[in-house]
């Protein structure tokens, strides 16, 4: 079974990514209160203010220590949820084994990553680099997986998404003004996305466990992974300021766990075509909120280049079956 990926974070095989979208369970889904569009409007919500929470969290704490209540908190949820439902989590050293590297791959490095951009470049350019995953996993999964080929449509879309990524880079100017370090640890971070859904669809594919119990001992894995290295390189803080803690929780609970939910629940209910399209959402709330609630400055280059990659990565992910790939998690 594969698992979703951030984070912000992170539906689809090749497209938030290119690669492949967690499956629909062959027991239909269970009826919601509310509605799929809401649900999806409030995911979109959600994982578009994920940059701004990582901003907010690293005024006060080491990016470690932001990833690290990230996961913490977003296990918990998980954990209730899974205990709610009276599940388990998956069993199985070979299972265990290759959820340590899907955790690795999807959430401690990605995440980490992004919380280092962020001291040095605007969540809105965070937000924006996290939507070049798809155009990353498309590119992968030509190279990977030998049931994608490549279509010129599909080959139009890269190059038509990478030409956005240089446009929001400014690469006329000589990248003049641009935080060359921080721009390419936020474009790593959308990188590993695609790596750990290309992993998970090639082990994972077939383990005998739900898709929560799978996201609840991914996310576990992960906290242990950061639990033991974030002492390493950080101190405890001296003071624990409010408004960069609430962040943080509000980054694990809502931006982690609860969307990892909903996420799961929207590809299960209406399917991975419509639960990936939040990858188009996430980059103009970003942007918006970044603009709106921080005062982030905005180049025309930024969302003119943004647009560019949202229609390259439809482009390259255009087809005539369902995608098949989740969208990343910021």
């Amino acid at each position: 079974m594969t698992t979703a990926p951030p984070a912000p974070g992170a539906p689809a095989a090749s497209a938030p990514a290119s690669a492949p979208a967690p499956p629909v369970p062959a027991t239909p889904p269970r009826a919601h209160r509310v509605g799929w569009r809401v649900r999806f409007a409030v995911l979109s919500l959600i994982w578009g203010f994920s940059f701004l929470l990582i901003k907010v969290g690293t005024e006060a704490y080491a990016p470690l220590q932001v990833t690290l209540g990230r996961l913490v908190f977003g296990t918990l949820l998980l954990a209730t949820a899974l205990a709610v439902r009276r599940d388990r989590l998956p069993r199985g050293a070979r299972v265990w084994g290759h959820l340590t590297v899907a955790a690795f791959l999807l959430n401690a490095v990605p995440f980490s990553l992004f919380a280092y951009a962020e001291l040095t470049i605007p969540s809105t350019l965070a937000g924006i680099c996290n939507a070049t995953s798809p155009l990353w996993g498309m590119a992968l999964s030509l190279v990977a997986l030998s049931e994608d080929r490549p279509t010129r449509r599909r080959v139009a879309g890269l190059g038509l998404g990478f030409l956005g990524v240089l446009t929001v880079l400014g690469v006329w100017e000589g990248f003049s003004g641009l935080d060359v370090r921080g721009t390419a640890l936020a474009l790593l971070a959308s990188l590993c996305y695609p790596v750990g859904w290309i992993y998970v669809r090639r082990t994972l594919a077939g383990a005998d466990a739900s898709h929560l119990s799978v996201m609840t001992g991914q996310l576990l894995l992960a906290t242990v992974q950061l639990a033991a290295v974030t002492p390493l390189f950080t101190s405890v803080p001296a003071t624990f300021p409010v408004g960069p803690l609430l962040a943080v929780v509000a980054l694990g609970a809502l931006g982690t766990g609860l969307a990892l939910l909903l996420q799961y629940g929207l590809v299960a209910e209406v399917g991975p075509t419509i639960g990936q399209m939040v990858t188009y959402l996430v980059p103009v709330i970003a942007t918006a909120a970044g603009v709106a609630l921080l005062g982030e400055p905005l180049a025309w280059s930024t969302p003119a280049g943004a647009l560019v990659v949202l229609a390259g990565a439809a482009l390259a992910q255009s087809r005539t079956e369902p995608a098949r790939t989740p969208a990343p998690q910021p």
